[in-house]
């Protein structure tokens, strides 16, 4: 029968990802903005992020600070219309989940609305009552430790975090509060690969690094920076599989010079009309308009 069932794609869930952990499988997840980019990443990794570094990615923003809820909800939409297999997470923007609890709820409660399976936070010990208060409505939380984009200004710039004693006990402390208050994984960003494999060590929950060495549970790259469209100098952490933005370049060079040459489109590129309207068309006229006599009638219904 040409109408065979198929087989139903398995759809990660939270528990499929603590699963893993135990195992020793190890989770990947890269961002995605909008449609094209979820159907790339979908058949090949675990989870989907739509990350706020669609500000410094696609926006043109030199940090996250300025992307909005509006902003996050548009490409958040975008992703989730393609129904992806990945774990779909998003992103808390600045200012989303500072205020009260029950603007923090709201808003990842619009995420979830809106078809993310999950939200992802920023912080430590300072977000603990927050993120209690989303597992309380049932709503899941990804922590996210270390540099933490978010807090760039404090920081001092993306600088690698956890190099003094203080402060690598310091996130040690707070992946456990983070853990403890409900969080079912943690993003480690920027900060020695050492104290990162302490962390994942210690923890009962996934941990996903980046720029954090190969102890975690998993790794996260932006998606752009694995297939080298982001033009410029590359953070230590990436690795780029592609020259992504040198070849979308070439190709659409290809492109205009075909355009200028008179070579695109070609008749393979082009309808045709049907046979027997040739003639008509090469024998048609235009009309002399400029007495208007034709256009009252037409309006008068004649």
């Amino acid at each position: 029968m040409s109408d065979v069932l198929k087989a139903p794609i398995e759809r990660v869930t939270i528990p499929a990802l603590q699963k893993w952990r135990r195992e020793g499988r190890r989770i990947t997840m890269t961002t995605a903005y909008d449609a094209i980019t979820a159907r790339i990443s979908d058949p090949i990794v675990d989870i989907i992020l739509v990350g706020d570094s669609v500000g410094n990615v696609c926006l043109g923003f030199d940090s996250t600070l300025p992307v909005t809820m509006a902003m996050m909800n548009h490409h958040l939409e975008a992703v989730a219309r393609t129904g992806p297999r990945a774990l779909l997470i998003a992103d808390m923007p600045f200012l989303s989940f500072h205020l009260s609890a029950e603007e923090t709820i709201r808003n990842a409660g619009g995420f979830l609305q809106r078809g993310a399976d999950a939200v992802k936070l920023e912080g430590g010990a300072s977000r603990v009552d927050m993120v209690r208060a989303l597992v309380r409505c049932e709503i899941p939380v990804m922590g996210h430790l270390g540099l933490t984009p978010q807090s760039v200004n404090v920081m001092g710039g993306f600088k690698v975090q956890g190099r003094n004693a203080d402060d690598a006990l310091r996130l040690l402390d707070d992946a456990h509060r983070l853990q403890e208050a409900g969080c079912f994984a943690l993003v480690l960003e920027g900060i020695p690969a050492e104290l990162a494999a302490r962390a994942a060590e210690s923890l009962a929950i996934p941990t996903i690094g980046i720029g954090a060495g190969p102890g975690c549970s998993g790794q996260v790259l932006v998606l752009h920076d694995v297939l080298g469209l982001a033009e410029g100098r590359r953070s230590k952490f990436v690795r780029a599989y592609a020259d992504g933005f040198q070849v979308m370049q070439e190709a659409l060079s290809r492109w205009a010079a075909d355009v200028r040459l008179g070579t695109f489109p070609g008749r393979q590129e082009a309808y045709q009309l049907p046979e027997r309207l040739g003639g008509v068309i090469a024998n048609w006229a235009p009309r002399s308009l400029s007495d208007g006599s034709e256009h009252a009638d037409n309006h008068n219904g004649r």
